[in-house]
């Protein structure tokens, strides 16, 4: 079997198995509650198909998982939390329910390398990684800048997965059209996934 034929049957096989891992994960929601054995479950199951560990989205659940367990204990906020991650990465959330794909987006393609050190960030619509602070703090921790909206000094727009079908007439829509009105000026700035963004902080 040649090498393009083995990764391409490796392909296959993680798509099965983020596709078993989303139907595992509507099982454990559609009681409207997720306590400490589910989610030691879901952490176990992840732990038992490394090949998709570090695969988005399940590179974030495993990550809040890991987290949210580290003291053998799964608190009332965290289930909530949990129970909220789950609903967003299975389509189970009502306010997200037909979530914006990237590729309906403006984004840069192909997605640029990207650097954190000294380097400014725009962050705008709901993020699958966590909260907006979250997020923040995490670019703050390598080194990057924040910003509320895009300017010529920004140098990545990052949009979350979340993204409201109708984003457009939203805030976080106002961000994107900022964007590519500065782009079209020749402004340097970058429009990113938080797919992309996400994977990147591995290599940071």
């Amino acid at each position: 079997m040649s090498k393009a034929s083995r990764s391409k049957n490796a392909s296959r096989v993680q798509d099965r198995l983020i596709d078993e891992l989303i139907g595992i994960s509507r099982g454990v929601i559609a009681d409207g509650m997720v306590d400490e054995s589910e989610a030691i479950f879901l952490g176990q199951w992840i732990e038992n198909h490394r090949e998709i560990a570090d695969k988005w989205p399940v590179n974030v659940l495993y990550a809040r998982l890991t987290e949210m367990l580290k003291d053998g204990v799964l608190s009332l906020d965290e289930q909530q939390e949990l129970m909220e991650t789950l609903r967003d990465l299975t389509g189970e959330s009502q306010q997200f329910q037909e979530t914006n794909r990237p590729t309906t987006l403006p984004v840069d393609k192909p997605a640029p390398a990207i650097e954190f050190t000294d380097k400014t960030f725009c962050l705008t619509g709901r993020f699958v990684f966590g909260s907006m602070l979250d997020c923040e703090e995490t670019i703050a921790e390598l080194g990057g800048h924040l910003v509320q909206t895009p300017g010529k000094e920004t140098d990545y727009l990052v949009i979350g997965e979340l993204c409201s079908p109708d984003w457009i007439h939203t805030t976080f829509g106002r961000s994107i059209e900022k964007a590519v009105e500065l782009k079209t000026q020749g402004v340097p700035l970058r429009i990113l996934t938080e797919e992309h963004w996400v994977n990147s902080l591995a290599d940071a």
